[in-house]
C-alpha cells in the first residue's frame, strides 16, 4: 500500500500553471509599438498622446480585461415587450458591458475624435494615427465593443461628408458629443436575407413622405419610410442606423440605391416603427448585441443624393476596413503577449517550453504575422493623415492599402489566435483564459465589411486594374527606404527585385479575367512585400539612433518565408535564420550592426 501522507504533500499546486498578460500595462511593455509611435507621429503630438496611451494601456492590461472577461460570459438579452404588452423592445447588458460603453465613448471619445477637437485635450481631430493607436491598445482586452465604437465613427463620417446642413444640425452634435445625457450612438444595417456582399440584391424599399403625411416636418430635412428587414445588425439598439434602401421605382442595381439614417426614436421620444425581432447567437463578440430587424414604415432622414447611397457607403466601408486591420494588429499582439509569458514560465520536461525548437518556431509564426500588421498599421495611419490633409497621392495609396491590408492582416489573426491557444495546451481551451476568446473573436475579421474574396477582388480588379494602385504603393514604399543610408546597399536590391516581382504578378493577374482565381494570392504578395519593405526602413531607422533593428531580421524572414520559393521538404536552413530567431525571441534591442550582418 502506498503512503499517503507522502502523497497528499508532494507538490501540485498552482504555481506549475503559467501565468497570462493580465496585470500589464499593454502599452509600456509593446516597445515595438512605441517605437514606430516615435517613427510616425510627430513629436509634439506623440508626448501629448503618451499618457493617454499609458493610461489605456493599464486599463487595458487590468480593468478594462475584468470587464471584458465578465461581459463575453454575460451576453445581451432581447426584451421584446413591455409590461403591458407593448412593442417596447430593449436589450438589456450586463453592466460589466456599460462600464466600457464608458471609458470607450466618454472617457476617451472613441466615436467622435477624429471629427472634432476637445477629446483628449486635442485642440483639432486627432490624426488617425492617434485614433487607431487607442484602437489598437483597446482592442488587446476588449474586441466586441469595438464594433458599436467604430459604427458610431464611421456614422458619424458619413452624416458629417454627405448629410445636409438641415440634417447635421438636427443629428452632429448629439452623435459627437461624450455626455451620455445627450449623445447618440451610430451604426449601420446594410446586410439583408437577399444580399450580403451583392449589395445590389437589397430588398428594403423607400417611400418620400409628402408635406400631406403627418411625419412631414418642415425643418429641411427630408424625411422617408422604409419597409423591409434587415438580417444582420450589429450594435443592434444604437440610436441611428446608417443604411441602405431602394428608392421605390429607382433603378435596380447599386446605381438605386440611396442612403438613409434611422433614429431608434422620433423627435417626440416615441418609438420608430421598426423591431428588433432576435438576436443572433454568435460564436465571438459575445459582448456586443447583434439582431435582425423589420421597419414596417420607419421614418427615417435622407443621406445626400438619394441616387448615390452605395457610393457614399463605400467610404464608410474603406473606414471600417482599415478598422479591422487594426484591430487584428492588436488582437495578434495580444496573442503574442500571451504566448510570450507562456513560453517563459511553463515547464515540461525540465525546461521552460520556450527553450525547445518546435515551440520557437511557433512563436516565429506568431510573431511575424503580428509585426507585419503593426507596420501595416502606422503606414496606412500616416497616408490617412495626409490624404485628410489634402494629399492627393496619400489618397490614392490609401485606397489600396485599406483592402490590402483588411485582407490579410484580418487571415492571419486566425492562425495567430489558434498557434496562441496551442501555446498554452489544453488550458488555452477553457473559457477562463483569454485564449479562447481571442480564437472565438478572430474570424469576424474575414466576414464584416467584406469577405476575403471580396477584398481580394476589390485589391486586384479595381484597385490595380482601374486604378494602378499597386504603382502608387510601390512607388511610396521605395521612397522610404531607398532613401536610407543605413540600410545595406545588396538588401535595398533584394526589396527592389521583391517589389518589382510582385508588381508584374498582380499585373498579369488583373489584366487577366481567367486569372481571377489567383486573386487572393496577388492581395497577399503586396501586403507582404510592402510590410517587408517597412520594416526594413523602420528597422534601419530605429537602429541608426541606436535603438532595436529587429525590425530588419523580420522584413527578411517575410521575404524568405512569404514570397520566395520553398521546398517543403528540404533538411537545408540557412545559417542566418537560427541566429535571427534566438535575437528575436530574446527581450533586448538588437544592435543595427547584427540584423544588417545577417540580411546583407
Amino acid at each position: 500500500m502506498p503512503d499517503m501522507t507522502t502523497a497528499i504533500t508532494q507538490p501540485h499546486g498552482a504555481h506549475h500553471i503559467a501565468p497570462d498578460a493580465h496585470g500589464r500595462n499593454f502599452y509600456t511593455i509593446d516597445r515595438q509599438f512605441q517605437d514606430l509611435l516615435s517613427l510616425y507621429m510627430e513629436p509634439g503630438l506623440l508626448s501629448q498622446m503618451t499618457p493617454h496611451f499609458e493610461r489605456l494601456g493599464e486599463l487595458a492590461g487590468n480593468r478594462l480585461d475584468d470587464l471584458a472577461m465578465t461581459a463575453d460570459k454575460h451576453p445581451p438579452v432581447l426584451q421584446p415587450r413591455d409590461r403591458f404588452g407593448r412593442d417596447e423592445d430593449w436589450i438589456d447588458y450586463h453592466p460589466s458591458y456599460r462600464e466600457m460603453e464608458k471609458i470607450a465613448f466618454e472617457e476617451f471619445g472613441m466615436h467622435a475624435m477624429t471629427h472634432r477637437g476637445g477629446v483628449l485635450g486635442m485642440a483639432g481631430p486627432a490624426h488617425p494615427l492617434v485614433k487607431y493607436g487607442i484602437t489598437y491598445l483597446f482592442v488587446q482586452a476588449e474586441f466586441g465593443l469595438m464594433c458599436p465604437v467604430s459604427v458610431s465613427d464611421t456614422s458619424n463620417f458619413i452624416i458629417k461628408r454627405f448629410g445636409s446642413e438641415a440634417l447635421k444640425k438636427l443629428l452632429l452634435d448629439r452623435l459627437l458629443s461624450q455626455d451620455p445625457g445627450t449623445m447618440l450612438k451610430g451604426t449601420q444595417f446594410m446586410t439583408e436575407k437577399a444580399g450580403g456582399s451583392d449589395v445590389g440584391a437589397l430588398e428594403t424599399e423607400a417611400e418620400r413622405i409628402g408635406v400631406n403625411d403627418p411625419e412631414f416636418r418642415p425643418d429641411g430635412v427630408e424625411r422617408w419610410k422604409l419597409f423591409g428587414q434587415k438580417w444582420f445588425c450589429s450594435h443592434a439598439d444604437a440610436d441611428v442606423a446608417v443604411l441602405l434602401a431602394r428608392p421605390r421605382g429607382a433603378a435596380p442595381g447599386t446605381q438605386g440605391l440611396g442612403m438613409f439614417a434611422m433614429p431608434r426614436r422620433l423627435e417626440d421620444g416615441s418609438r420608430n416603427s421598426y423591431r428588433i425581432v432576435r438576436l443572433k447567437d454568435k460564436l465571438g463578440t459575445r459582448s456586443m448585441a447583434s439582431g435582425e430587424i423589420i421597419m414596417d414604415g420607419a421614418v427615417a432622414y435622407l443621406v445626400g443624393d438619394a441616387g448615390r447611397g452605395f457610393k457614399q457607403m463605400m467610404e464608410q466601408v474603406n473606414l471600417s476596413r482599415l478598422s479591422h486591420g487594426v484591430r487584428a494588429a492588436s488582437m495578434m499582439r495580444r496573442c503574442l503577449n500571451e504566448a510570450l509569458v507562456v513560453a517563459q514560465n511553463r515547464r515540461a520536461f525540465g525546461k521552460a517550453i520556450g527553450e525547445y525548437p518546435l515551440l520557437r518556431r511557433q512563436l516565429m509564426k506568431i510573431m511575424l504575422p503580428t509585426e507585419q500588421a503593426l507596420s501595416m498599421y502606422a503606414f496606412s495611419a500616416d497616408a490617412m493623415g495626409r490624404a485628410n490633409a489634402g494629399d492627393k497621392e496619400a489618397a490614392n495609396l490609401l485606397r489600396i492599402l485599406t483592402p490590402v491590408y483588411k485582407f490579410r492582416a484580418c487571415r492571419d489573426n486566425i492562425p495567430v489566435a489558434s498557434h496562441a491557444l496551442e501555446v498554452r495546451g489544453g488550458l488555452g481551451y477553457i473559457e477562463e483564459w483569454v485564449t479562447a476568446r481571442l480564437v472565438r473573436d478572430a474570424q469576424i475579421g474575414t466576414l464584416w465589411e467584406g469577405t476575403s474574396n471580396i477584398n481580394a477582388l476589390d485589391v486586384v480588379q479595381r484597385a490595380v486594374g482601374k486604378a494602378g494602385g499597386h504603382k502608387t504603393l510601390t512607388a511610396a514604399l521605395k521612397d522610404k527606404y531607398e532613401r536610407s543610408d543605413t540600410l545595406p546597399g545588396q538588401y535595398k536590391g533584394l526589396l527592389n527585385a521583391t517589389l518589382d516581382r510582385v508588381e508584374r504578378f498582380v499585373e498579369a493577374v488583373a489584366a487577366d479575367p481567367r486569372q481571377e482565381k489567383r486573386c487572393r494570392l496577388a492581395a497577399g504578395a503586396l501586403y507582404h512585400a510592402a510590410s517587408a519593405a517597412l520594416m526594413a526602413w523602420e528597422g534601419a531607422a530605429l537602429g541608426a539612433r541606436g535603438g532595436d533593428a529587429r525590425r530588419l531580421l523580420l522584413s527578411r524572414l517575410v521575404i524568405e518565408h512569404r514570397l520566395a520559393p520553398q521546398d517543403p521538404l528540404s533538411l537545408n536552413e540557412a545559417a542566418w535564420e537560427q541566429e535571427a530567431m534566438d535575437l528575436l525571441l530574446q527581450d533586448k534591442p538588437v544592435p543595427l550592426a547584427k540584423a544588417s550582418a545577417l540580411v546583407g
